[in-house]
C-alpha cells in the first residue's frame, strides 16, 4: 500500500498528503534512528507530494495562484507565509510577519501581489520584496474580497460596516453600512456580474450593487430554516445566478437568486458551522458538484438531488480548502503540523506538475487497500440510543454516515457489555453448545474412503485409534476432511511431555499412576501389611501341626490364638473402615464436580463470574480431606497431604575451651565464643545457641 484511501460508493479517495502519510525528519535525528527507519513499513510507503509542506504548529489559509503554478499558505507558530513551487515541487521561500494571518487574496497571476488580513486589524500589502505597505481599519477584521473591476478591497468586520479600500486611488472610500446590529462572517463578489454578497451573524445575507452603493436585496435565512442561526460562509456559481450559504449548525442552502426560497438544503451531519463553500463548475467533465467544510470533514455533493459523491476527514481539524482548477486535487490547511492533500480520480486528472498519481492510483485499483472503516462497526440511530451514546454524537467518537454512525469496534465491544452484561454469559453458553454439537455430530458419522495417508504428527494418537478402534476405523478418522490437519499440519501437534497435556491426562503420564490411584499405601504401610500376613501364616501352620500332633490343647495355646483371630479381625475392620471412608471421599469428590457442572447452567441471570468462583472455593474449602492423600479440583489444582516422618535430633558437637583438650577437637575449630558476652559480627543472633 503507498497511499492510504477511502472507497465509498465507488469513489475513490486517496490521501497524498498529511497526518499518517508522510513525515518529515528533524535534522538533530542521528544516522542511527535514520538507518533503523528502512524497518518501518510507513516511512517507507511515504510519497512526499510537495517538500516541506507543513508549519510548526497549524495553518491557517491555503490558496492557488491563478496561473496554477505556485501555492501560498498562512501559518503558524511564528507567524509566518508560505510559498511552494509546483514545478520544483518545493518550498520557494516563507516569510514571518507580526501577527497571525485571518485572511489573504492573490490580486496577480502569480505569487507577487497579495494583501494579508491580520487579526490586530492591520492589513498588508505584500510583494516581490516583502511589505510593501501598511494600514489599518477600525474594527477587527474577519473576510475580505477583491473586486478587479473597481479595483475596490473590501473587509467585512465585527460591526456593522464594509470597509472600501480602493486600490486605485488609495484611499478608503464610504463604507456599505449595513442593516443590523451585528458583525460581518463572509465577505463574497459575483465574478459575472459584480454582486456583493454579506453573511451576517443576524442570520440574514445582504446583496449590494457596487455600481449604486446601495443595497439591492436582502435574504432571511432564519424564516427558511424556521431557527435563529448564523450565516458563516458565503458562495457565488460562476453562471451569476446559484448563490450557497452556509450556517452556524452545519446546514448548507443553495438558491437561485431570482427566488428567496432554497432549491436544496444539505447537512453535514456534525453540526459544526461551515467554513468553506465551493463550486465545482470549473471542473469541465462535471460542473453540478459543489464542496461544503466543516473543520471535521469535507463533503461533495450533486446540487442537483443532494447525493453525496465523496468526503475528505482527515484525523485533525479543518481551516481551510482550495481546489485546484481542472483536476481532483484539494488543498487542507488544518491544526496539524502538515497540511493535507486529497486526489479524488473520478472527479478529474492529477495537475500537469504531479501527473504521475495516475499511474499510482491505477496500481492501487488492482490491488484495492483496507478501507479506514476496517476497525469501525456501523450503527443506526436507534443502536446509539440503546447504548446511551447520544450525548457522543458530533464529537470524534461517532462518525456520520448515511443512516447511522461509525463506532470503533473496540469501544463497541465495551459499551455493549456494560449496557447487556448476561451477553458474555450467553455468548458462552453458545460456544459451549455449538463444541458438544460437533463432538455429536463427529461420533455419529458414517465413515469415508479408506485411502493410505501418510502421517506427519500426532503419531501417537493415531496408534492409540488404531489399538481401540481397529485399523480400518483409525484410517477413515485419518482420512476424514474434519479430522486431517490433526495428523498433517504441525500447529496441531499434541507435546505430550507438557504440564498441560499430563494436567488433562494423568493416567497417560507414568509419574501420575501412583497418584491419580484412590487410596495409595505407602511403604511403611505395606510393611506392616506384609508382616502381619507372615505372622498370620506362621501362626496358622503352628497351629495346625500342633492340631494334627495332639489334639487336647492347653489354656494358653487356646488364649494366644484367640489373641490371634482377634488382631485379625481388627485389622480387617481397620481395612473395610479405611476403605469406607475412601468411597465416601470418591463420591464427595464425584458430587463437587456435579455441583461446579451445573453451577454454569442453573446459574441465576444476575449471578457475576466472581459470585460463581467464589461459590467454588468456598464449597472445595469447605470439605474435609478425611484421609484422602491426592485431592483434584475442577480447575486442575491437586491437593496432596502426608503425614511427615520426625526429623532426627541432630548430633550434638564437642565443646572445649581450648586447643589442649584434643587433637581431633582442635581440628574441627571453635564451636562457642571464647568470652561470654562478646558482641557477634554477624546479624544473625540466634547462631550458635
Amino acid at each position: 500500500m503507498v497511499l492510504k484511501s477511502l472507497s465509498a460508493g465507488g469513489v475513490s479517495v486517496y490521501q497524498v498528503a498529511g497526518a499518517n502519510v508522510s513525515r518529515s525528519l528533524p535534522d538533530w535525528i542521528a544516522k542511527k534512528r535514520k538507518r533503523a527507519l528502512k524497518l518501518d513499513l510507513e516511512y517507507q510507503n511515504r510519497i512526499e507530494l510537495i517538500q516541506d509542506f507543513e508549519f510548526s504548529e497549524a495553518s491557517n489559509k491555503v490558496k492557488v495562484t491563478p496561473d496554477g503554478q505556485y501555492a501560498m499558505a498562512t501559518g503558524t507558530y511564528k507567524p509566518q507565509i508560505h510559498v511552494y513551487d509546483f514545478a520544483n515541487l518545493s518550498l520557494k521561500f516563507d516569510r514571518h510577519t507580526d501577527t497571525e494571518n485571518v485572511d489573504f487574496v492573490i490580486l496577480s497571476d502569480d505569487w507577487t501581489k497579495s494583501i494579508h488580513l491580520q487579526n490586530d486589524r492591520s492589513i498588508e500589502f505584500q510583494t516581490k520584496g516583502g511589505i510593501h505597505y501598511k494600514t489599518r481599519v477600525p474594527k477587527f477584521g474577519r473576510s475580505i474580497a477583491y473586486d478587479p473591476v473597481k479595483c475596490d478591497f473590501l473587509v467585512g468586520a465585527s460591526g456593522n460596516e464594509i470597509y472600501r479600500l480602493n486600490l486605485d486611488q488609495g484611499r478608503f472610500l464610504n463604507p456599505y453600512v449595513l442593516d443590523t446590529s451585528q458583525g460581518v462572517n463572509s465577505v463574497g463578489i459575483n465574478s459575472v456580474h459584480g454582486l456583493v454578497s454579506a453573511g451576517l451573524e443576524d442570520g440574514t445575507v445582504e446583496f449590494w450593487d457596487p455600481r449604486s452603493r446601495q443595497r439591492a436585496a436582502k435574504l432571511f435565512i432564519n424564516d427558511q430554516l424556521g431557527e435563529s442561526l448564523l450565516v458563516t460562509a458565503t458562495a457565488f456559481r460562476n453562471d451569476g445566478l446559484n448563490f450557497a450559504c452556509g450556517t452556524l449548525t452545519g446546514m448548507s442552502l443553495l438558491f437561485d437568486l431570482r427566488n428567496s426560497v432554497p432549491y436544496s438544503v444539505r447537512d453535514q451531519g456534525y453540526g459544526f458551522d461551515i467554513k468553506k463553500i465551493i463550486w465545482l463548475d470549473e471542473n469541465a467533465s462535471d460542473s453540478d458538484k459543489i464542496l461544503t467544510s466543516d473543520k471535521r470533514i469535507a463533503k461533495i455533493w450533486d446540487r442537483n438531488d443532494g447525493k453525496l459523491f465523496a468526503s475528505m476527514e482527515p484525523s485533525v481539524d479543518i481551516n481551510d480548502v482550495e481546489y485546484i482548477k481542472d483536476s481532483g486535487m484539494f488543498f487542507m490547511a488544518n491544526e496539524g503540523m502538515p497540511m493535507h492533500t486529497y486526489y479524488i480520480p473520478n472527479l478529474g486528472p492529477s495537475p500537469k506538475w504531479c501527473s504521475f498519481l495516475d499511474n499510482v492510483t491505477e496500481e492501487l485499483e488492482e490491488k484495492p487497500s483496507d478501507s479506514v472503516y476496517s476497525n469501525y462497526r456501523f450503527i443506526t440511530r436507534d443502536e446509539v440510543t440503546k447504548l446511551n451514546l447520544s450525548h457522543l454524537i458530533g464529537s470524534k467518537v461517532l462518525r456520520s454516515y448515511m443512516h447511522g454512525f461509525f463506532v470503533d469496534t473496540e469501544l463497541y465491544e465495551k459499551v455493549n457489555l456494560i449496557s447487556n452484561p448476561d451477553s458474555y454469559r450467553d455468548q458462552r453458553e453458545r460456544e459451549i453448545r455449538k463444541k458438544i454439537e460437533q463432538e455429536r455430530e463427529s461420533r455419529i458419522r458414517t465413515t469415508g474412503a479408506i485411502t493410505n495417508t501418510k502421517i506427519k504428527v500426532n503419531e501417537g494418537l493415531a496408534s492409540k485409534l488404531q489399538q481401540k478402534q481397529g485399523t480400518e476405523a483409525a484410517e477413515s478418522v485419518i482420512n476424514d476432511d474434519r479430522f486431517k490437519a490433526l495428523f498433517e499440519n504441525p500447529d496441531f501437534a499434541v507435546d505430550e511431555e507438557s504440564h498441560e497435556y499430563k494436567q488433562l491426562n494423568p493416567v497417560k503420564s507414568e509419574k501420575d499412576v501412583e497418584v491419580n490411584r484412590s487410596r495409595g499405601l505407602t511403604a511403611a504401610e505395606e510393611s506392616d501389611e506384609e508382616k502381619a500376613r507372615g505372622s498370620n501364616s506362621d501362626s496358622e501352620s503352628e497351629s495346625e501341626s500342633e492340631e494334627d500332633d495332639d489334639d487336647d490343647d492347653n489354656d494358653e495355646e487356646e488364649e494366644e490364638a484367640k489373641a490371634l483371630t482377634k488382631q485379625k479381625v481388627q485389622k480387617e475392620m481397620e481395612r473395610l473402615k479405611r476403605k469406607k471412608e475412601q468411597d465416601l471421599a470418591a463420591s464427595r469428590f464425584m458430587n463437587e464436580l456435579k455441583v461446579l457442572s451445573d453451577a454454569t447452567t442453573e446459574a441465576k441471570s444476575n449471578q457475576t463470574f466472581g459470585t460463581q468462583v467464589k461459590k467454588q472455593n468456598r464449597i472445595s474449602k469447605n470439605r474435609p480431606l478425611n484421609d484422602v492423600r491426592v485431592r483434584r479440583h475442577a480447575k486442575g489444582e491437586v491437593e496432596m497431604t502426608f503425614v511427615p516422618l520426625d526429623k532426627p535430633e541432630p548430633k550434638k558437637r564437642v565443646a572445649f575451651e581450648d586447643q589442649e583438650k584434643g587433637d581431633d577437637a582442635g581440628l574441627r575449630g571453635r564451636t562457642k565464643q571464647r568470652f561470654e558476652g562478646r558482641r557477634r559480627a554477624s546479624k544473625n543472633t540466634f547462631r550458635g545457641m
